[in-house]
């Protein structure tokens, strides 16, 4: 694919979450968190079992035999995810849970180390570091002397418990790779839509919903649930992980824009906190160079070895048919 697209890709990927956070902003003040969880991926099953079936061609037999993980995918990236983020946005603004959000990958690098004992790097540590300090910066609202000492906004709170969740469904990811991507989040979605059902028929959803809520929930439910979701991974397939992973820092920088575009302003401590993040998941993200050049010269050494044994093998076979 080209270069070109796969930049476009992942930059539209992280404009329709950046959406999110903002229009997410509005839509809480007429519907409640879990009402605005349930109604967005209501809306995205739709589009994700056809894309899926169209793309993937997967054995839904087989997907479907993944119930256990795919059940707790559910609770945990479609459920907990979405409504601790809604719930934050009725407290703090979208900038800072926008900004708070960004240093997800760090936390990811933070617990696959304690607990698939993954190694970390020294430049990744320290990446980690300055990540946690551009939060802090955030949190405190410049005030880190005073970070044992006061009282936190609740939305910030709730922000990072829904960094921690979403932590928890990356790395249970890990043990779905046998799984198509979209097929497995478009079964995610119908075990979370399952478990929060009986909660929505108690609380129900106001009817008639004003325009801007209706414009909202249309949004959640094909951009940031589907067509990011589908733009990312297309990408993934054609760059790394890690360098993917660095534009993911565009989420807060699309935020801070549409917010300005939409008369809201921004502050001197969200954007020094916001450097620190970027620096931060940008040495978190970044691999050694040594390691890579080692591993590209084993790969090449393993391809001229695999090249000598065809090699012969061709030279035995030519010999056994003369």
């Amino acid at each position: 694919m080209n270069k070109m697209y796969v930049l476009l890709f992942l930059i539209l990927a992280n404009l329709f979450w950046a959406g999110n956070y903002v229009l997410g902003k509005y839509v809480v003040e007429e519907l409640s968190p879990l009402q605005m969880t349930f109604s967005r991926w209501f809306i995205a099953l739709f589009l994700l079992f056809p894309i899926a079936h169209w793309v993937e061609r997967p054995h839904w037999k087989s997907v479907w035999k993944e119930w256990k993980v795919l059940s707790l995918a559910g609770l945990l990236g479609i459920i907990a995810f979405n409504f601790l983020l809604y719930e934050a946005l009725q407290y703090t603004t979208s900038m800072n849970a926008a900004l708070i959000s960004s240093i997800n990958p760090v936390i990811i690098v933070l617990f696959s180390s304690l607990l698939l004992k993954e190694r970390i790097p020294l430049r990744n540590g320290i990446g980690l570091l300055i990540s946690l300090l551009g939060v802090l910066l955030v949190l405190t609202q410049g005030k880190l002397l005073q970070v044992f000492h006061m009282n936190f906004n609740q939305g910030d709170l709730f922000v990072l418990l829904a960094i921690l969740v979403w932590t928890f469904y990356s790395i249970l990811g890990k043990n779905m790779k046998g799984i198509p991507p979209i097929s497995a989040t478009a079964v995610s979605a119908v075990f979370g839509l399952l478990m929060m059902l009986p909660f929505v028929m108690v609380s129900g959803i106001p009817y008639p919903l004003s325009n801007q809520s209706m414009i909202g929930l249309l949004y959640f439910g094909i951009f940031p649930s589907v067509a990011s979701f589908i733009f990312w991974n297309v990408a993934l397939r054609h760059t790394d992980a890690s360098r993917a992973g660095i534009y993911l820092n565009l989420i807060p920088v699309f935020t801070a824009v549409i917010n300005l575009a939409l008369g809201k302003t921004i502050n001197f401590i969200q954007v020094v906190g916001g450097i620190f993040v970027f620096i931060g998941v940008y040495l978190t993200s970044k691999r050694r160079r040594k390691n890579n050049e080692g591993s590209l010269a084993a790969r090449s050494l393993r391809e001229a070895e695999e090249q000598t044994e065809i090699e012969v093998a061709e030279e035995k076979h030519a010999i056994t048919h003369q």
